[in-house]
């Protein structure tokens, strides 16, 4: 072969995407805060990639949607905003407001990416991930295919929705399906479902004069436990009990939906001790989310009751090395972490672990997370309790 001719088989062959330090997958809390940490860690070349847009998710809640977690200015007093993402940042101070709106947070996340110049790729969707045999990553995506030495998944679950928790299921609205309860038509409404999903849809269609019934499996409204993993928020019991005392709130509990069936212009949904339950408009399904972990088919490992199972020293696949998870999908010990002020305590864990792999000295920046807040190593204190 001439070496003109070699000059010009190398020119065709197809070039290798460009290997990055880390890749993140999600631009919204977890995603940007990973990303955040890593640079005050000493990390730079990051990439992140979003199917749609920074916070997409929050921008897509309902309207009428508020966070349950309060927002304060309180950084100065070494007590950081429960919504932030970042130590010195606060979306009260930003956003003006306690309770805020989806669209609102978006633009706190906004203010992140634009603050710490992060180098976020959005209306890329990834369809898959391999792992080479040399223990990187190839993504495939919807653009070009992207790889790097560490993956951060950190996609979130409120764009995906749980549609079939039981059969039937299609026929319902389900509550992210919602941008705002006004565009709803009727007067009596079904929500399905005990959590805070369905006391803000319930809450919601209430202050708009509509009757509601909430058939929930277990009662979150009269559970007495601190954690609100577990029982319905402060700010969600408030509204909760405002829109009982309106008197077009009925709470039924000990309720096990296993079906709904449409019925002429009726739908009826049935329990499964044979009480069922006829609405005049479609059922609102606030059954949950799945999750986005299913693109990591064969690369995490669960537990027996559907969590994933990560290593508690830096929340990283037990079956892939490089592979970590942050966000609402986090658990340690039977605890969730699926609110932000949570799962924003292991950032840092994530990249003190990826920067020192990549050699870097990582002791000022662990003891200024530590001071902030954010670095929560010590898992045997995640247990809730309060004397009164």
């Amino acid at each position: 072969m001439s070496k003109k001719s070699r000059l010009r088989q190398r020119e065709q062959a197809p070039k290798r995407s460009r290997l990055h330090q880390v890749a993140i997958v999600g631009a919204g809390p977890a995603g940007l805060g990973c990303a955040v940490a890593l640079k005050e860690f000493g990390v730079r070349d990051i990439t992140i990639l979003d199917r749609h847009e920074v916070g997409a998710s929050f921008r897509r809640w309902p309207q009428e949607m508020r966070f349950i977690t309060p927002s304060f200015t309180a950084n100065a007093f070494g007590l950081l905003d429960l919504n932030a993402i970042v130590p010195n940042t606060s979306p009260a101070y930003t956003l003006d407001r306690e309770h805020p709106s989806g669209v609102a947070y978006a633009q706190y996340l906004d203010n992140i990416v634009h603050h710490f110049a992060l180098q976020v790729k959005s209306g890329i969707d990834v369809c898959g991930v391999t792992v080479e045999d040399d223990g990187t990553f190839t993504l495939t995506t919807t653009d070009r295919p992207v790889r790097a030495r560490h993956l951060i998944w950190a996609a979130g679950e409120f764009q995906y929705p749980d549609r079939d928790p039981f059969a039937g299921a299609e026929s319902c609205c389900h509550s992210s399906e919602v941008r705002t309860w006004q565009d709803l038509e009727g007067d009596r409404f079904t929500v399905i479902g005990g959590y805070e999903s369905a006391a803000d849809a319930a809450i919601s269609l209430v202050q708009l004069g509509k009757d509601v019934t909430v058939l929930a499996r277990y009662a979150s409204w009269k559970r007495e436990d601190p954690d609100p993993s577990i029982s319905l928020s402060p700010f969600s019991r408030e509204r909760l009990e405002w829109a009982d005392s309106v008197g077009s709130l009925d709470l039924v509990d000990e309720v096990d939906i296993t079906s709904v069936r449409v019925d002429g212009d009726t739908w009826v949904a049935q329990a499964s001790d044979g009480r069922e339950w006829a609405s005049e408009t479609r059922p609102i399904l606030a059954t949950g989310f799945k999750g986005s972990l299913n693109h990591l088919d064969g690369l995490i490992e669960y537990d027996e009751g559907g969590a994933p199972v990560v290593t508690e020293e830096a929340d990283e696949s037990t079956l892939v090395p490089g592979l970590f998870i942050s966000g609402p999908a986090l658990e340690h010990r039977g605890v969730n972490f699926c609110f932000i002020y949570k799962f924003r305590q292991r950032f840092a864990i994530v990249a003190d672990a990826i920067a020192q792999r990549l050699g870097k000295d990582t002791t000022e920046a662990v003891e200024a997370h530590r001071a902030a807040g954010m670095y929560l190593d010590d898992l045997s204190c995640c247990v809730e309790s309060c004397a009164c």
